[in-house]
């Protein structure tokens, strides 16, 4: 119960998640920006640093893996993100980091 919690809470608070059919990348400094803020949630938490930093990995590359470009520009937007783009984004990290 409490990984799905750490799952959901990094992917909501990381505005840096996308979803799209092909591959794209985090603007330039925004994945060690996505990082820091992914382990200090999932460390607050009360996950130790070597799972937090294991899940934060994994949630980056399923980003990158299926969001665009665009995508994963949007999720970091000053002016809002899109509410199904984020749930998209929080489904995909949660599909693809789920604990095994």
């Amino acid at each position: 119960m409490r990984v799905q919690s750490l799952l959901a809470a990094c992917a909501a608070s990381v505005l840096l998640l996308p979803l799209a059919a092909t591959a794209g990348n985090f603007p330039a400094g925004k994945e060690a920006a996505y990082m820091t803020q992914c382990q200090q949630v999932a460390t607050g938490q009360g996950v130790d640093a070597a799972t937090a930093k294991k899940h934060c990995d994994c949630g980056a590359q399923a980003i990158k893996k299926n969001f665009t470009d665009k995508e994963i520009q949007d999720l970091d937007s000053t002016d809002g993100v899109d509410a199904k783009l984020m749930a998209k984004a929080q489904s995909v990290v949660q599909a693809a980091c789920k604990p095994k």
